[in-house]
C-alpha cells in the first residue's frame, strides 16, 4: 500500500465490499417505556436487494450500488461505476476473496485498467476491512428495528444515508505503523 502511495500520491485507497438488505428487520435490543411492548412488522416474503460499496479510506466518502445479485457481472458493474465516478485517478481496490472478486472476467477487466491495482485482505479476516464496518453503521441506523412498511421506502432509506454520511475510521492508524502513517496523510 505504501509502494502505492509513493508512486501515485494523488492515488485514492478504497475498501470494497458487498451485502444483502433485506426487508424482513433485524431485530436488536431498544429501548421502550417500562410496559410498552415495542410492535415490530414481519415480513413473509424474503424481498432483498444487494449492495456493494467501496469506501475511500482517507476522506470517508462511501460510494454505494444496489444490483439484483452477487456475481461476477455485478462486480464488473460496480467497477465501471467506481471508474466512471472517479475518472483518471490511481485507485488501489482493497478487498476479499469473494469468488465473484476472483472471477475470470473480473480479474480480465482488471488487467485492462492500468489505473486500477487489488490488494487482498487475507482468508476470513472481514475485520480488516473498513467497508464492513461501513454496512454495520447503516444497518444500525436504517434498517435493524425498521417499521418501514414497504421495501422500496427501505431501499431508498438506506441508499440515502450511505451518500450522505461520511463514514470515518481510524483504520490506518490502527493497521499501519506511525512512523508510516506520514505517507498516507501527507
Amino acid at each position: 500500500m505504501i509502494d502505492f502511495l509513493q508512486a501515485h500520491p494523488d492515488g485514492l485507497i478504497l475498501a470494497m465490499d458487498e451485502m444483502s438488505l433485506y426487508f424482513q428487520a433485524t431485530l436488536k435490543r431498544v429501548w421502550f417505556p417500562i410496559g410498552q411492548t415495542p410492535i415490530v412488522r414481519i415480513s413473509p416474503n424474503r424481498d432483498h436487494l444487494h449492495y456493494y460499496g467501496a469506501l475511500d479510506l482517507r476522506t470517508g466518502q462511501e460510494l454505494a450500488l444496489s444490483v439484483p445479485a452477487l456475481s461476477g457481472e455485478s462486480t464488473l458493474h460496480f467497477l465501471r461505476h467506481v471508474l466512471t465516478c472517479l475518472p483518471n485517478r490511481p485507485l488501489l481496490l482493497l478487498l476479499d476473496r469473494a469468488p465473484w472478486h476472483t472471477a475470470k472476467e473480473v480479474q480480465q477487466f482488471i488487467a485492462t485498467q492500468p489505473c486500477l491495482d487489488l490488494l487482498f485482505f487475507p482468508p476470513a479476516s472481514p475485520d480488516l476491512n473498513p467497508q464492513e464496518h461501513v454496512w454495520k453503521q447503516a444497518r444500525q441506523e436504517v434498517s435493524h428495528n425498521h417499521t418501514f412498511p414497504e421495501f422500496p421506502t427501505l431501499c431508498r432509506t438506506f441508499s440515502a444515508f450511505l451518500d450522505s454520511t461520511l463514514f470515518c475510521f481510524d483504520w490506518f492508524r490502527q493497521f499501519i505503523p506511525s512512523v508510516l502513517c506520514h505517507f498516507v496523510f501527507g
